[in-house]
């Protein structure tokens, strides 16, 4: 019978994600994926493109991140239910991703990047561009619930990629999101994590196919922390569109990805928002 590494992958990542405290030791995630020791970390590198010490920290610190920006608890009860028992470690490793301590990075308020946080009269500008896109094709898996859990889909997504060599088609990671959290419950939100990838590209079960329409859009650039993107579209939703004289089209935004937090600092994460725009009358 064909072993399925994939699911035993998704296993490992749904233990991190679900627990991020627990010790998660190589012994114990290669239990879990029932595999030896020795296999385990040969299988999980080859597979996710990341160690399982890198796949703990990147999960625990974005998790802290986020949790930071949106929770009241103490920094150190943060850094406890991420898996930092101790407040000096908590700060040292967080300080290694960020750059800035935990109270730092939560002073920020909106966690946006310090070059960002304040220009011209002390609002915060973000390049943008119109310009007309050709239609993009996208490879992925349907997320539902938090936007800042999409990380979990991603992780099951990159197996399944793995599996069947469809990485080498891979022209950006990308994501789709479909509903305003302002008015949509935080379970009921819909996104998509994908890969962009050429239109001839197979689509095998479990993946999904979706179009990205071309046409008029608005093009953010913005360069932080994944935290500061909802400051981000509340400027580009507020002060930007309000003196663009641009209308928006029926369709949802999408988000390209030019590097991976697997290998680059918060601070330095490119991202591109897409809005869809109607056409100029």
């Amino acid at each position: 019978m064909a072993v399925d590494y994939r699911e035993r992958l998704k296993r490992v990542y749904a233990a991190i994600h679900d627990d991020p405290a627990r010790s998660s030791s190589l012994d114990e995630m290669a239990e879990l994926a029932a595999l030896s020791r020795f296999h385990f970390h040969r299988v999980f590198a080859a597979m996710t493109g990341e160690t399982l010490a890198g796949a703990l920290r990147r999960i625990r610190l974005n998790g802290a991140a986020h949790a930071l920006v949106r929770e009241d608890a103490p920094v150190a009860a943060i850094g406890r239910a991420h898996g930092y028992p101790s407040a000096a470690g908590f700060s040292r490793a967080f300080r290694a991703a960020y750059g800035v301590t935990p109270a730092q990075f939560r002073a920020r308020g909106l966690a946006l990047p310090a070059a960002l946080e304040k220009q011209k009269g002390g609002q915060a500008m973000f390049p943008v561009e119109i310009r007309n896109e050709e239609p993009r094709w996208l490879i992925g898996l349907p997320h539902r619930g938090a936007y800042h859990g999409i990380n979990r889909t991603y992780a099951v997504l990159g197996a399944e990629l793995a599996a069947r060599e469809l990485w080498r088609h891979s022209r950006g990671m990308a994501a789709v999101y479909y509903d305003d959290p302002a008015v949509t419950p935080e379970a009921d939100l819909r996104s998509f994590a994908a890969i962009a990838v050429p239109a001839d590209v197979a689509c095998p079960e479990p993946l999904q196919r979706q179009q990205i329409a071309g046409g008029r859009h608005a093009v953010m650039a913005f360069t932080g922390p994944y935290t500061g993107l909802g400051a981000a579209y509340d400027w580009l939703f507020g002060g930007w569109l309000a003196q663009s004289g641009a209308a928006l089209r029926d369709a949802p935004s999408w988000e390209l990805y030019l590097n991976s937090p697997m290998d680059t600092a918060p601070d330095a994460l490119e991202t591109l928002i897409f809005v869809p725009l109607e056409d100029e009358a």
